[in-house]
């Protein structure tokens, strides 16, 4: 099983806070749009030979140099065992306009799905060039990447997640 789907209403009203963060790292503004539940909308392959699934921003905000958001996507997807999303970047966004993910590559794991946060996906970003970058609601800003890993012979892991973002290596 590999599927999208929207995060709670619930949990969109926890999470649905847009920050943009100056080239120093402070907040600069926050945008919430708790009403925009409805609009969400779900990754989509644009063409029959496209990869990638396009994910779009439920924010519209401009970026200055240097300056990141962040954005929760409002969005979770559900896949089997030995199965990774990879959240890379639109590379018209970023070979145009240096439009980043600040972690270069975001790794969803399987089992992020069933996290306290409903496996919620958001990323952040950095306009690494000297222009400003307007990103309208509904804009594909990312995409996701389905892939199939292997594990080692010997592996013996046994770890259960219960936490979002860097809960992997977290002790129970």
């Amino acid at each position: 099983m590999i599927k999208f789907y929207k995060i709670s209403e619930k949990q969109w009203l926890k999470d649905s806070t847009c920050k943009v963060y100056d080239a120093s790292g402070n907040e600069k503004q926050v945008i919430s749009k708790n009403d925009q539940y409805a609009n969400i909308k779900l990754p989509k392959r644009a063409t029959t030979g496209s990869a990638g699934y396009d994910m779009y921003s439920p924010f519209s905000f401009k970026l200055e140099p240097g300056e990141m958001v962040h954005i929760p996507l409002g969005i979770k997807a559900e896949m089997d065992d030995r199965v990774v999303l990879f959240i890379v970047p639109r590379s018209g966004l970023g070979f145009k306009y240096g439009f980043q993910l600040t972690n270069t590559i975001g790794v969803i794991d399987s089992d992020y799905f069933y996290a306290d946060n409903e496996g919620h996906i958001q990323a952040k970003f950095r306009n690494t060039l000297h222009t400003t970058l307007m990103i309208n609601e509904g804009d594909a800003i990312c995409q996701g990447i389905f892939m199939n890993y292997l594990i080692t012979d010997d592996d013996d892991t046994n770890g259960i997640r219960n936490g979002g973002f860097g809960s992997t290596d977290k002790k129970n």
